[in-house]
């Protein structure tokens, strides 16, 4: 029998050949092309069907200053004191905390996932492309499938709460008439049933739809997450980062599938973080004025009290004016002290927002320490004065002192009240949020195809590659002959055979034979088995009778094959043969020729039928048949009889050629009890199917039977690329269990 070939066999070293590599890939080609379509049609598909991404963009400027009213102030006002460049990555992070992201989640319920349920794989495709109209707004099920949604439905949920243990997971909203619903849990049993409209209390459930188009029947996905879990995903999912180095410019992005999702999520954070932004600065404005508002009024008791000390000194003294000398030497203490008591004040502001590590307050007090060095030289001078001027310059210094530092507080108390009415922060959306819906960002639908494409080709050569490697048949004659065994002939494979092996399996029919001899004498398999007949001829001249046994490695060589159509073209050359089945486990020689397998060789041997009765003629001239007849539980024995011996003499005599199809000798003994009865013996091997170690090993089990192989036939001999040589492999066991009865 002929199977279909298999794989190429290996090379007959372990470098690699290059050829031998690129003959295999020849050989599968279908493989590879078949592999290559089939991921490129699944690549396609995948990208049609797959819901399309799309991508949210806005832009938001970080400046230097606040643009407030405090700026109008000057350099030294209220609003330059609290003005400070922002660094983008503090901003990001702002912008990406949890009071700004939170909150947004909070407003726009993004907590709650409320959608349809759509069939797997196809469902968002049909979904995307329904068009609803008054008519109708919801498509039609497809199938029947009337759980599904197939477009147009709609669901707004405005408030829903869920009890603990039910938070996180996916409730089933089950749409019913005229807007009623049942909301079902994750086991599918009933939680809760309502109307459009009506607010739900109850078993720790709060529910309120707001909107709910579909059919009667249609389920929707309902689901309540952790509000702080939904935080954290979406400060992942929001992309923030800075266009050019110090640029203040920072690109927000955001994907998703529903476009408005994307532009409504970040229009509200971007919204957020501006008004947190100014709520920011407006509070530092706020702390240092209650701080001034707070020494205020110590500082006019200061005042009050320097006023009161001057006036009583004059009045005590007689009215004491200052001289010109000391009059100098007042502006000048007056300005060191107001501008020591300026840096004291912004001293301890800085203490309060900063270490005393930080730059700012570092240059400060080296500052304050150059004003103390100047004012100390300034004390050393006013010592060279009369006693009287003394006094009456720290008096007037006091109070002039304490009337600059007033004023400056108060002016700057007010600035600070203007500055914090008027904070609109240093930061401002330039470009709102926006989608191109044309240009989804996923999938990249060519490169999805590109990818797939090669992929399929590259698991093509794969197989390809695999097989090659794990197959180990011969697929050259000559390195059977290598082995000693010389071949008697090389027979292709036949296409015509394989249709003719797939008629006869079954039951009989009333075709006639099935042999290829018979059926196309030209085929170029037939061919080669008369070139067979012809070296047959000369190789049994010598041969001590007649009887010619042909066996094989394994099963599925094709024995039967080349058994049954040697003996009809040897019977077309006028030339008596008789065929009969050895295989009395597995035998089908019976039906290539369409005869029924009972009485045969089985029934003969147990002496319950004569020679006459199990002898059949063919269609084809002077060949005649016995068939295996029925299944013995004892073939081997049987063979081992004197009967069987005698049966051999018998047909001797009376053809002129005896042809013995036996079973493979690797998995049963029976050749070999035939083989040291027949003159000639001969094994089949098969084109890429047995490896070397294989067909040694049935020379082995021969010749320890004393049994000699004349040759071997090279059978279901393919055109292909990587014909080469052998290799070591493993020798298998094969299972031959007879046939059920």
């Amino acid at each position: 029998m002929q199977n279909t070939p298999t794989s190429p066999a290996n090379a007959t070293s372990e470098e690699i050949d290059l050829l031998a590599l690129l003959g295999a890939l020849i050989d599968h080609k279908f493989t590879i092309i078949i592999c290559t379509l089939v991921f490129a049609l699944v690549g396609v598909a995948y990208a049609m069907l797959t819901t399309p991404v799309y991508v949210a963009n806005a832009v938001i400027q970080i400046e230097e200053k606040s643009p407030g009213i405090g700026n109008l102030l000057g350099e030294g006002g209220a609003g330059d004191m609290f003005s400070s460049p922002s660094a983008a990555v503090t901003e990001i992070e702002l912008l990406k905390s949890r009071s700004v992201i939170g909150q947004a989640v909070t407003n726009l319920k993004l907590d709650v996932v409320a959608e349809p349920k759509l069939f797997p794989v196809i469902g968002a495709f049909f979904n995307r492309r329904f068009q609803s109209s008054p008519d109708q707004p919801v498509a039609e099920p497809l199938l029947s499938m009337d759980s599904y949604a197939w477009g147009g439905e709609v669901i707004d949920i405005f408030q829903i709460e869920v009890p603990a243990a039910y938070q996180n997971e996916e409730l089933t909203l089950r749409a019913g008439d005229n807007g009623s619903f049942v909301l079902y849990g994750p086991e599918d049993e009933m939680l809760v049933e309502g109307a459009v409209g009506e607010s739900i209390n109850e078993s720790g459930f709060k529910l309120q739809v707001a909107e709910l188009v579909a059919r009667a029947g249609t389920e929707f996905t309902v689901i309540k997450n952790d509000p702080l879990r939904t935080t954290l995903n979406y400060q992942n999912e929001i992309g923030a980062s800075e266009k050019g180095r110090d640029s203040g410019i920072l690109s927000l992005s955001l994907q998703s599938p529903v476009p408005e999702h994307a532009v409504g999520t970040l229009d509200e954070v971007s919204r957020l973080y501006v008004r947190q932004n100014v709520e920011r600065k407006s509070a530092e404005a706020q702390q240092s004025l209650d701080f001034l508002q707070d020494q205020l009024p110590k500082v006019r008791q200061d005042l009050e009290a320097a006023e009161n000390a001057l006036n009583a000194y004059q009045s005590s003294a007689g009215s004491v004016d200052i001289t010109i000398e000391t009059q100098g030497v007042l502006d000048q203490v007056v300005e060191l002290e107001t501008s020591i008591s300026e840096l004291l004040l912004k001293r301890s502001e800085l203490e309060r927002r900063f270490t005393r590590q930080h730059p700012s307050y570092q240059a400060l007090v080296e500052q304050l320490g150059q004003l103390e060095a100047r004012r100390d030289r300034l004390v050393e001078r006013v010592g060279s004065l009369p006693e009287t001027q003394q006094e009456l310059l720290r008096l007037a210094r006091d109070v002039k002192v304490s009337t600059e530092i007033y004023t400056a507080m108060l002016n700057t108390s007010q600035e600070l009240d203007i500055t914090r009415a008027g904070t609109v922060g240093n930061v401002r959306i330039i470009d709102e949020a926006v989608v191109d819906t044309r240009a989804p960002v996923k999938p990249k639908k060519a490169l999805i195809v590109v990818l797939a494409t090669l992929l399929g080709g590259m698991l093509g050569v794969a197989i390809a590659l695999l097989r090659h490697a794990l197959n180990r048949g011969i697929e050259n004659p000559e390195l059977i002959e290598q082995l000693g065994l010389p071949v008697y002939a090389s027979v292709p494979f036949s296409k015509d055979q394989q249709v003719l092996e797939k008629s006869f399996k079954g039951k009989l029919t009333s075709q006639g034979s099935h042999l290829l001899a018979a059926t196309n004498p030209a085929d170029l398999a037939i061919e080669s088995l008369r070139s067979l007949r012809t070296s047959l001829h000369f190789a049994m001249m010598e041969a001590k009778n007649n009887v010619l046994m042909i066996s094989g490695p394994s099963p599925s060589v094709g024995k039967s094959f080349v058994s049954a159509n040697l003996a009809a073209i040897v019977a077309q050359t006028g030339k008596k043969v008789v065929l009969v089945d050895g295989d009395m486990r597995k035998g089908y020689v019976h039906k290539l020729l369409n005869k029924e397998p009972e009485p045969g060789l089985s029934g003969l041997l147990v002496s319950t039928h004569t020679l006459a009765d199990v002898i059949h003629k063919t269609e084809v001239e002077n060949l005649h048949f016995i068939s295996r007849g029925q299944i013995p539980p004892n073939p081997s024995e049987l063979l081992m009889h004197a009967n069987f011996e005698t049966l051999l003499q018998q047909l001797s005599k009376l053809y002129d050629m005896v042809i013995i199809d036996t079973p493979p000798i690797l998995a049963v003994t029976d050749a070999a009890l035939v083989g040291r009865l027949a003159g000639t013996s001969l094994i089949v091997t098969r084109f890429g199917m047995n490896p070397a170690r294989e067909i040694e090993q049935t020379l082995l089990r021969f010749r320890n039977n004393g049994i000699e192989i004349k040759g071997a036939i090279f059978n279901a001999v393919e055109k292909k690329a990587s014909a080469y040589g052998y290799g070591n492999y493993g020798y298998y066991q094969y299972e031959y269990k007879s046939d059920a009865k």
